[in-house]
């Protein structure tokens, strides 16, 4: 713990904007770097480590500014994938899984899909009054 917050000063004085105090084990190891340390800090809550699992809330009250959960989307989706193969593998195809699937519409939404073909639409148009003036 010395030791870290000793770099933790030295990176402040070199101009950190923020400390990243790894793989702190309780939250009294949290809350004593965050009583030694004055610049924002951020808490890195990953899977199987050794920081144990707390709440943002519980960092937010130990004066932590930042939380991340680097890989926590990715371990659930590839948990999906190995579920989805080994069920196409069995089966040969994906329509018992149709309701864990995300929607046409749905995956549209998320990506936006209507404004790329409202811009694309607008540039053909842009295009083709480009080509009739040229020509």
């Amino acid at each position: 713990m010395d030791a870290a917050i000793e770099r933790a000063e030295a990176y402040s004085k070199a101009g950190a904007d923020m400390i990243f105090p790894e793989a702190l084990e309780s939250p009294g190891e949290f809350r004593e770097f965050r009583k030694k340390v004055r610049l924002p800090l951020m808490a890195n809550m990953t899977e199987f480590g050794r920081t144990p699992y707390m709440s943002t809330k519980e960092f937010e009250e130990l004066g932590y500014e930042v939380v991340i959960f680097p890989v926590t989307a990715f371990r659930a989706m590839m948990k999906a994938v190995q579920k989805t193969f080994a069920l196409l593998k069995a089966e040969g195809t994906q329509e018992g899984m149709l309701g864990s699937l995300m929607t046409r519409k749905e995956f549209y939404e998320l990506i936006d899909y209507y404004r790329y073909e409202e811009e694309d639409a607008r540039a053909l148009r842009a295009a083709k009054r480009i080509r009739k003036g040229n020509r």
